[in-house]
């Protein structure tokens, strides 16, 4: 049973395809902008919610300051002891987080050192062995 299609009949089968192509590219791109729509509207809502949290955090710290006015002097100067000693430890900290990490390269360094020393010495007595034996 073979089939025989004639000219009109091909031609009819390639624009239903050509049709069937169409259609699904264009259901595709329907879908992509659809999404890209969606994207863009929670992008915008997630803006919206960033300087609404913005506004928050700001008026929590002005009232903060506020509480801090409220504050007997007294007690605004125990604060202010307790920053300026939390500001001095910070400090102590970053310095000897620095030393310590100034430290650590100092070893190493010195460590690569000894090692490049004993390698050194060793290619020495290598080369010098080589060479005796070659002048012999």
């Amino acid at each position: 049973m073979d089939m025989i299609f004639t000219g009109d009949q091909i031609f009819l089968l390639i624009l239903a395809v050509i049709f069937l192509i169409a259609v699904i590219t264009i259901a595709i791109e329907w879908r992509k902008s659809t999404v890209s729509k969606n994207d863009i509207i929670l992008l915008e809502k997630q803006a919206e919610l960033k300087k609404i949290e913005l506004v928050e955090k700001d008026l929590e710290s002005k009232q903060r300051k506020e509480n801090l006015a409220d504050l007997s002097e007294e007690d605004q100067n125990k604060l202010k002891e307790i920053r300026t000693n939390t500001s001095e430890i910070t400090a102590k900290v970053g310095l000897l987080s620095t030393q310590v990490n100034e430290r650590v390269e100092q070893l190493e360094a010195k460590n690569e050192l000894v090692k490049l020393l004993k390698l050194s010495n060793e290619l020495d007595k290598k080369e010098k062995e080589l060479n005796d034996i070659l002048n012999k």
